[in-house]
């Protein structure tokens, strides 16, 4: 056991100084290349307190596993509130535009989590997502021969298909309008720098206004949903507290609020990094385009070695101990997972891409234990679909010579900007 309860545990001392966090090369915000730097932490110092960001930082996998499963002792109650505080001008903002919107299920806990997540998951049924495949694929494709008819014979995955299918695809599943792609978009891009980013005051201020934006958005579906009765989850959600389910309308709207962000943005990212990790490891691309079969096994792998998601916080809520380190109570923890997935004590050659990874499903990156995610097999199946339709459509896909990828400075998500593709006989 890696994670035990210390009632009358010191102040939590540290392994490391803790202004020496340099030397790891660990940068909380940056997530161009944070691998090397988690492999250095996970041996030397695999539980630190970082002061710049006020957190302990957990990179082992089965440290990270057991602080999930003992949410007693580690709370998410922290999981959706902003890494930096908000500003006066933000706040005013918000609390003017009525903005009170709250974790549909991520940063509840028992006994709320409990009683939501079991409405919830009637809502999340294979009805649904079996209902959803035929206009996912038709998207996919859609989208690909596009992209494939473009005469100069290049595109960008994330521009060209993944930014589209997910977030059309958890509308349609919402009950939202699917024209309004753009829109919802800018307000997810403003919900996570809000929340997982490191913005000044000012810069704070237009992200403020957008999500007064998707927060009443939000409640305009489930007042239009008691309305109109649609076939949609919102829709199901409002029957089901019709029928006596213990949900409230503030409850659904912020069902919504998390899905509208959570049921595309990691989703956009997940697709984006699947095809990015593939064409980086042209053998394996092969093996897909030779055996359509192996996918779902390559998108587990995919989550493994390269997740949207790199890390996610909990709050001590009594004093305890992770990985020998005492912790206390009040004190913040951020878990890695995305080190956790790559911890050689779990996945043998952990820094090796293996679509034939045989425990490649255990990888912590839907989290673990009653917060694991929701929507696993939805972000699942989008992914492999668009797999299957790009090695049928483009089996000559590959990375555009030169190209540099990067990804957004962002605490919790490793988001690429772009991911530049050509294929037939360009350079």
């Amino acid at each position: 056991m890696h994670v035990t309860t210390n009632l009358s545990a010191p102040q939590a001392g540290c392994p490391v100084p803790h202004g020496d966090t340099a030397q790891h090369g660990y940068e909380p915000f940056d997530q161009n290349d944070p691998f090397p730097s988690y492999a250095e932490l996970r041996t030397e110092a695999p539980v630190f307190f970082d002061e710049r960001i006020g957190y302990w930082v957990v990179t082992r996998y089965a440290d990270i596993k057991a602080v999930f499963e003992d949410w007693q002792t580690f709370s998410s109650e922290n999981a959706q509130a902003p890494v930096r505080e908000r500003g006066a001008e933000a706040t005013r903002i918000m609390t003017e535009g009525g903005f009170t919107a709250y974790s549909g299920l991520s940063a509840r806990v028992p006994p709320d989590h409990t009683r939501i997540r079991k409405i919830a998951s009637k809502a999340f049924t294979p009805r649904r997502y079996k209902v959803l495949e035929p206009s996912i694929r038709a998207q996919v494709v859609n989208l690909l021969e596009n992209m494939l008819e473009r005469p100069g014979q290049e595109g960008d995955i994330v521009a060209d298909l993944a930014y589209d299918v997910p977030t059309v695809t958890i509308l349609t599943l919402i009950g939202a309008d699917t024209s309004q792609v753009p829109t919802f978009k800018r307000w997810s891009d403003s919900r996570a720098a809000m929340t997982w980013g490191d913005l000044s005051d000012e810069e704070q201020i237009p992200h403020a206004h957008n999500l007064v934006e998707y927060w009443t958005e939000c409640r305009r579906l489930v007042a239009e949903a008691h309305e109109k009765q649609p076939d949609s989850l919102i829709g199901d959600l409002v029957r089901a507290q019709a029928a006596g389910d213990e949900i409230s309308d503030h409850e659904i709207a912020s069902v919504g609020y998390s899905l509208l962000f959570a049921g595309h943005e990691t989703t956009t990212t997940l697709i984006s990094n699947a095809v990015r990790a593939l064409l980086g490891h042209p053998g394996q691309w092969q093996q897909l385009v030779d055996n359509p079969s192996k996918i779902p096994a390559a998108v587990d792998e995919v989550l493994r070695y390269s997740g949207s998601i790199t890390a996610w916080r909990r709050k001590a809520l009594t004093d305890a101990t992770i990985g020998g380190v005492r912790i206390a109570a009040g004190d913040q923890v951020l878990l890695v997972m995305g080190s956790a997935n790559r911890d050689e004590t779990k996945f043998a050659d952990g820094e090796t891409f293996d679509i034939d990874r045989p425990n490649a499903r255990e990888h912590l990156s839907f989290g673990f234990g009653i917060h694991y995610c929701l929507g696993n097999m939805l972000a699942k199946l989008q992914t492999k679909i668009a797999l299957e339709e790009l090695v049928r459509l483009a089996p000559d896909l590959r990375l555009r010579s030169g190209a540099s990828i990067t990804f957004r400075e962002n605490l919790s998500f490793r988001v690429p900007q772009d991911v530049p593709v050509t294929w037939g006989g360009a350079a």
